[in-house]
């Protein structure tokens, strides 16, 4: 037997086609104009190898999205909490400019309508992250660099809102280098107050 045409290799071949062309897809004409059709269409495969693993179009999304954002969830610990968080938020920037925030976007918006999706995002995108981001902050706390009267997970949220309220309203466009500034901003009200 060929190694080629094993299972489990044939397997491995189709899902990253699916996931590949499930993000390139959606990046070129957005969510609401991608069909699982076209997706089975640019990978080569059939619809039911794509039903047979994922039950929505959005639960496929979830994943193709999970797939290409998996290595910035990563959270620096150089001591510096100033310039861990401006590192990371620029690895998610980055990837937010690009094809992936069309993706993530088109998601957010099927979780409007789709609790599960809803449900899903938060579970796999929302709060890996900011478990990771909330470890850090403690240990900036335990280091005197934050206050320690004020909720990690509402450090979180102060610190990524303007971030994500530009991505999904489309107020202003992100840029990375705009991260030092919101960085900043934001560890201003965080610092531990003078006495």
């Amino acid at each position: 037997m060929n190694p080629g045409s094993k299972p489990e290799r044939r397997n491995a071949q189709s899902r990253r086609a699916i996931l590949d062309a499930t993000n390139e897809l959606i990046a070129r004409n957005g969510y609401a104009h991608v069909t699982i059709e076209a997706i089975a269409k640019t990978a080569d495969v059939g619809k039911t190898t794509i039903y047979r693993w994922w039950p929505s179009k959005g639960a496929l999304t979830l994943d193709a999205l999970k797939d290409r954002i998996s290595d910035a969830i990563d959270f620096p610990d150089t001591g510096d909490i100033r310039a861990d968080l401006c590192t990371q938020m620029t690895e998610v920037i980055r990837l937010l400019i690009g094809d992936v925030g069309t993706v993530f976007r088109g998601l957010i918006g099927e979780a409007q309508s789709t609790p599960a999706i809803g449900a899903a995002i938060l579970d796999a995108l929302v709060e890996p992250p900011t478990r990771a981001c909330q470890a850090r902050l403690d240990h900036a706390i335990a280091a005197g660099q934050l206050r320690a009267d004020i909720p990690t997970r509402t450090m979180v949220e102060m610190i990524y809102g303007a971030m994500y309220y530009r991505l999904l309203l489309g107020t202003d466009t992100l840029h990375p280098q705009d991260v030092p500034d919101l960085i900043d901003n934001t560890l201003t009200g965080l610092r531990p107050r003078a006495t």
